[in-house]
This record gives structure tokens, C-alpha cells and sequence, in this order.
């Protein structure tokens, strides 16, 4: 449930995602039976929205469209109080679909999907007020040159605009002058960067204050104002790491409100690898408030 303290502005992929548990990936031509499964709406914006809910108010901006299938992804939206602003609601094919087998044992999840691609919006639609009551904004690139108008205005407003840096996608180099907080994952890797020394640099020359390459289970690295650091991710028996990266954005996005950057970080890494002893992308909520209510514990 929301305290409604602040308000977030998830910018990006909205998808719907039917998740399945099961012991292996299926070889070919083999079929398989699930020993669980659950449908959720997804994307990196998607995901890192419903988690900063969980604290705060979010609104969601990203093509959700007409078909059908909007209808899921609305309704499990609506449960975590998560308001989506459509930026194409008279679209009428479906909406992005990913299939997502993961394997018990390990948690580590195979992905059949399709991304934004088809679905970009330009940036010259978007409402006057988009950015009133906003307090943090993050930008997944899948709707980068909406990103892209929303970034300039929230630098206009000193508005803290944070990227989800999973991939490099054309069009980041015009988003990322005006970004306050940049969460990569080690496969980010902008044009002429090969090792995560370059990523630093790179972002660095864009004048990127605060920077952070997240690497699985392994240290997260980061820059704050030009000095180096990392900081230890929590080990768990994991279950499920979809979505891992996108709840720690969220995370992240709330934390950043009120921590210090290696603060925010390192809580995100708490949440993130609690998340992972639970199947799906939402059931770690309801353990989380079951232990620990809305604060989550230091480490």
C-alpha cells in the first residue's frame, strides 16, 4: 500500500509477461510441463514502477494501446496503484508479449520477447503538465525520444532524472546530458566503450555526477562526484532473478529521495536480492511487508 510521499515518472517498455517455472528449458521439439506460472505486466519502467509503488506514488508513461491485452496489463497495474498514462491508447495490435521460462534450480530465466521497436512515440505529444507533482524520473530507453523531451524539462524543473542503463540504445547520447543518476548494468556499453573503465569514463565526460555499473550477484561499482567505490550485493539462495534489475531501479528511485547515493544503492541491493528468493516479479512484496513492513532494514 502507498504512503503517497512522493511521486516517480517510469518512462519506457510496457509489456505483458507470462512467466513459467520449470525444471529445465525446453530442448527442441521437446515439451515441458510448468510446475508454476503467473501473468504480470513487465518492461524495466514497468517493473521499476510497481516497486517504487510500493513506497510512493508512480505513474507510468509508455504504449499500452487497445487490443485486448491491455486489459491484463491494466488490471495488475491498478493492484500496485501504479497510474498509466498511455501514450497511444488507439493502437490496436497487442501490446509487447514476453514468454519467460525460468529454471528451478538456478532462477536464472530464459526470454522470448519483443521490445518497443514498434511502438516508438515522438517526444511532441506529451501533456504540459507531465512533470507536475514529480519528484524522481526514470528513463529506460525504449521510448527514448520521449525520454529524451522529458529529460530536458525535468533539468529545467531540477528534477532528478535517473537512466536504467541495461543495454545501450540509440538515442541514450541525447538523454544523458541532462541525466543526475546513472544506473548501468555491466552489459552497457556505449559506442568505443569495451570494459567498464571506459563506461566510466564515457559517462563521466557527458558530465554524469553520480554513476553505478550493477554486475549480478558480484560488487556493484560506483562514482560519486569523481571518487570510486563498490559496494556488496547480499547473497541468497536465489529462485527467480527476473525482473531483479528493474525492482532495484525502483528501489533505487525511492531510496535516492532520501539517502546518500551509496545509501540508495546499497539498499536497492537489499531489495533486489530479496526479490530473487521469489518466484515472479511481485510475490517478494508480500513477504516484505510480512517481515519488515515499508522500512527496509539496514544491512
Amino acid at each position: 500500500m502507498s504512503q503517497q510521499s512522493n511521486l516517480g515518472l517510469f518512462i519506457g517498455l510496457v509489456t505483458i509477461d507470462f512467466i513459467y517455472l520449470a525444471k529445465s528449458v525446453p530442448r527442441s521439439n521437446q515439451k515441458i510441463v510448468a510446475t508454476d506460472y503467473t501473468v504480470a505486466a513487465g518492461g524495466p519502467a514497468t517493473n521499476a514502477a510497481v516497486t517504487f509503488s510500493y513506497w510512493n506514488q508512480a505513474k507510468l508513461l509508455g504504449v499500452v494501446g487497445s487490443h485486448p491485452l491491455r486489459n491484463l496489463i491494466v488490471a495488475d497495474l491498478e493492484t500496485y496503484q501504479v497510474t498509466v498514462q498511455d501514450l497511444e491508447p488507439t493502437q490496436v495490435e497487442p501490446p509487447p508479449v514476453s514468454s519467460i521460462i525460468v529454471t528451478e534450480a538456478t532462477g536464472e530465466r530464459a526470454i522470448v520477447s519483443i521490445n518497443a521497436v514498434k511502438t516508438q512515440v515522438t517526444g511532441d505529444r506529451l501533456p504540459e503538465d507531465i512533470l507536475q507533482g514529480v519528484n524522481i524520473v526514470l528513463i529506460d530507453g525504449h521510448q527514448m525520444a520521449v525520454g529524451h523531451a522529458i529529460a530536458r524539462q525535468a533539468r529545467k524543473n531540477n528534477i532528478p532524472v535517473v537512466i536504467d542503463g541495461g543495454s545501450w540504445k540509440p538515442g541514450f547520447e541525447k538523454v544523458l546530458p541532462f541525466v543526475d543518476y546513472a544506473v548501468c548494468s555491466t552489459n552497457f556499453y556505449p559506442p568505443g566503450c569495451n570494459n567498464t573503465a571506459e563506461v566510466f569514463a564515457y559517462l563521466t565526460d557527458i558530465g554524469i555526477p553520480y554513476i553505478a555499473i550493477t554486475q549480478g550477484e558480484n560488487p556493484i561499482q560506483y562514482q560519486a562526484n569523481g571518487k570510486h567505490n563498490r559496494i556488496t550485493v547480499p547473497k541468497v539462495k536465489a529462485v527467480d532473478t527476473l525482473g531483479a534489475g528493474d525492482i532495484f531501479h525502483g528501489t533505487f528511485c525511492h531510496y535516492i529521495l532520501q539517502a546518500s547515493f551509496p545509501e540508495a544503492l546499497a539498499a536497492a541491493a537489499c531489495v533486489a536480492a530479496n526479490s530473487c528468493q521469489f518466484f515472479g516479479t511481485r510475490r517478494w512484496m508480500q513477504q516484505l511487508s510480512h517481515n519488515h513492513g515499508k522500512q527496509y532494514p539496514n544491512r
